[in-house]
């Protein structure tokens, strides 16, 4: 229990126990509010014979969509998120600089010599900076990148959910085969023929020529 507060703690913003989460990373990671799990060696089943509901044809298939999870879905989330990271920075920055420009040229408005541009300058920036302030907080930029994140957390949830299970040699201790494949098939919001479909698309392709993202829910 433990171990789960503080994987949420580290997660997210306002945490429980610690420290703010840097508020303009360097990296964009997925948010990871599950505890790690541990890495096993995988062992390939026969596609013909059935342990716990799992065979070789099953494991080459959530191989299969593990893969486009990857390369497609929370590789797009993790874009839109550093996009969504370079424009709160962009109006983190912009917004105290035209608010200064703003002071500026009011603290010169009526000087013989200047008070031209600085009514000019003041009016401007001033007007700028509300607009940008109104956007980055209105439109809560920040919030947009930590959903994207968030996102992007939910499939690599999902990616080690998958791993977990392919990686574990005791049958028994795995989740049962074919309801593992019904529930990535409902996360993923398609019905198990079109998740079948996925795995047989995506079969021999390069990363740049898979299409379709494996999510059609969000």
């Amino acid at each position: 229990m433990m171990e789960k507060v503080l994987a949420l703690d580290k997660a997210y913003p306002l945490p429980l126990l610690g420290a703010m989460l840097e508020k303009f990373p360097t990296n964009i990671e997925p948010a990871v509010w599950w505890p790690e799990q541990r890495r096993r060696q995988a062992k390939g089943l026969d596609r013909k014979k059935s342990w716990n509901g799992w065979n070789g044809k099953l494991e080459e298939e959530m191989t299969k969509i593990f893969g486009v999870i990857g390369k497609k879905d929370k590789a797009d989330y993790l874009r839109l998120g550093g996009k969504a990271l370079k424009l709160n920075k962009f109006l983190a920055i912009s917004g105290p600089v035209l608010t200064g420009l703003a002071a500026l040229g009011s603290a010169f408005v009526g000087s013989p010599d200047h008070g031209s541009w600085a009514v000019m300058l003041g009016v401007v920036a001033g007007a700028l900076a509300s607009v940008v302030n109104t956007f980055e907080h209105g439109g809560q930029v920040g919030m947009v990148f930590e959903m994207y994140r968030s996102n992007a957390g939910f499939f690599k949830l999902m990616e080690e959910s998958i791993e977990s299970n392919l990686t574990e040699n005791d049958m028994e201790r795995r989740e049962h085969g074919e309801l593992f494949e019904m529930k990535v098939a409902l996360q993923l919001g398609r019905s198990l023929s079109q998740l079948r479909d996925l795995a047989a698309s995506s079969s021999g392709k390069r990363e740049e020529d898979i299409e379709e993202f494996a999510s059609k829910l969000f």
